[in-house]
C-alpha cells in the first residue's frame, strides 16, 4: 500500500476513531470476566487541524460477554458508527465481532480472535467490505515491564498491498505516551505519537500528531469522559486486547467552486450618420435665341417711277426703307 501525504487525513481520522474504540475495548476487557452485569458510558471531543470530532460510546457486560455501540461525528456533520461484542471463551481466550458503518452508509464487518499468555496477547482478524472484498490483520502486544508495552503487526489488503505497523507505549503515574510507525510496500512511512493523561476521575485528556511521508504534520487534542464504570471480579493479570482497525470516514469534498461566466457583450452599432439630401441646382433657364430676320434686298426692275418707301414690317418680314 503506497503511503503518501494524502494518507495523513486518513490516519488522523483513524487515530480519532481508534482512541474512542480503544477506551471502549479496554473497559470491555476489564469487565469481560465479571459474573454480574456492568455498564459504562463514554463521550469525548477531539480537536484536529481539520475540525472538531465528537464521539460517544456505551457498553454493557454480562455472562462473560460485553457489547458496545458508539459513533463519531465529524466537523461536517458526517457520522460513523461501530457496534460489536467481545466474548471471553476461556482464560486468556477472547473473540470479537462487529460492524463499522461509514458516513455514507457503507458497512464493514469485522471479527477476530485474541489469545493471551506469558505477558503477550496475539490477535488476528478479518474485515469484509460492502463489495465483498476482504482484508486480514494480525499483530501482538507485549508487556515488557510494568507500564511498558510494545506492539507490531500487518494489515493485508484485498489487492495484495501490505502495511506493517509497530508502536510502543509507556505509562507512568496518570499519563501514558505512545509512538509508532506504519510502512507501506514502497517503503513510505507515516509516523504517529501521542499522550493520554488522567486529569480527574473518569476524565482523560489526549494529544497527538501524525507526520506523513513528505513531512506534513497534523496535530490533535481532546478530552474523553467515562462514567458509570463498574469492575466486578476483575482478574489481577493484565489483559490487553488489540482493537479492530478503525474505519476511515473521508471528509466531504470541498465545496464546489461556482464560476459565474458574465454574459457575452452585445455589440450595439452606433446610429448611422444623418442622411445627406442632395438638392440639385435649378436647371438653367432656356435661352431662346431669335435670329434676326434676314435682310431682303429687293431690286425693282427699271425703269419704273421711283417712290421712297420707309422701312416697315409685313407680318413677320421686315421691309427696310427703299425706293419703289
Amino acid at each position: 500500500m503506497k503511503l503518501t501525504s494524502s494518507v495523513i487525513p486518513n490516519v488522523v481520522s483513524s487515530v480519532t476513531l481508534r482512541r474512542f474504540v480503544l477506551a471502549a475495548t479496554a473497559a470491555v476487557v476489564a469487565l469481560a470476566s465479571a459474573p454480574a452485569s456492568a455498564g459504562w458510558a463514554q463521550h469525548g471531543t477531539m480537536s484536529t487541524s481539520r475540525g472538531v470530532y465528537n464521539g460517544a460510546h456505551y457498553g454493557a457486560c454480562g455472562g462473560g460477554s460485553c457489547s458496545h455501540a458508539g459513533g463519531v461525528e465529524g466537523p461536517w456533520g458526517g457520522v460513523a458508527t461501530n457496534t460489536g461484542t467481545v466474548t471471553r471463551n476461556a482464560p486468556g481466550q477472547f473473540s470479537n465481532s462487529g460492524t463499522a458503518t461509514g458516513r455514507y452508509g457503507n458497512s464493514v464487518q469485522h471479527n477476530g480472535d485474541t489469545s493471551c499468555a506469558g505477558g503477550t496477547c496475539s490477535h488476528n482478524g478479518n474485515l469484509t467490505g460492502p463489495d465483498g472484498k476482504t482484508a486480514t490483520t494480525d499483530g501482538s502486544v507485549t508487556r515488557n515491564a510494568p507500564g511498558q508495552y510494545s506492539s507490531s503487526g500487518t494489515i493485508n489488503g484485498a489487492n495484495g498491498n501490505t502495511v506493517s505497523h509497530s508502536a510502543s507505549t509507556n505509562c507512568a503515574g496518570a499519563s501514558c505516551s505512545r509512538s509508532g510507525t506504519a510502512t507501506g510496500n514502497d517503503g513510505g512511512t507515516v509516523y504517529h505519537s501521542g499522550t493520554a493523561t488522567q486529569v480527574a476521575p473518569g476524565v482523560v485528556t489526549t494529544s497527538g500528531s501524525v507526520t506523513g511521508v513528505h513531512g506534513s504534520t497534523v496535530t490533535s487534542s481532546g478530552v474523553v469522559t467515562t462514567s458509570s464504570v463498574t469492575t466486578v471480579g476483575v482478574s489481577t493479570a493484565p489483559v490487553v486486547v488489540v482493537p479492530p482497525p478503525a474505519v476511515y470516514v473521508p471528509p466531504p469534498p470541498p465545496p464546489s467552486t461556482v464560476v459565474v461566466v458574465p454574459p457575452p457583450a452585445v455589440y450595439v452599432p452606433p446610429p448611422p450618420p444623418p442622411a445627406f439630401v442632395v438638392v440639385p441646382p435649378p436647371p438653367a433657364p432656356h435661352v431662346v435665341y431669335v435670329a434676326p430676320a434676314p435682310h431682303v434686298v429687293y431690286v425693282a426692275p427699271a425703269p419704273r417711277p421711283v417712290v421712297w418707301v420707309p422701312a416697315h414690317w409685313v407680318g413677320r418680314v421686315y421691309i427696310p426703307a427703299h425706293w419703289a
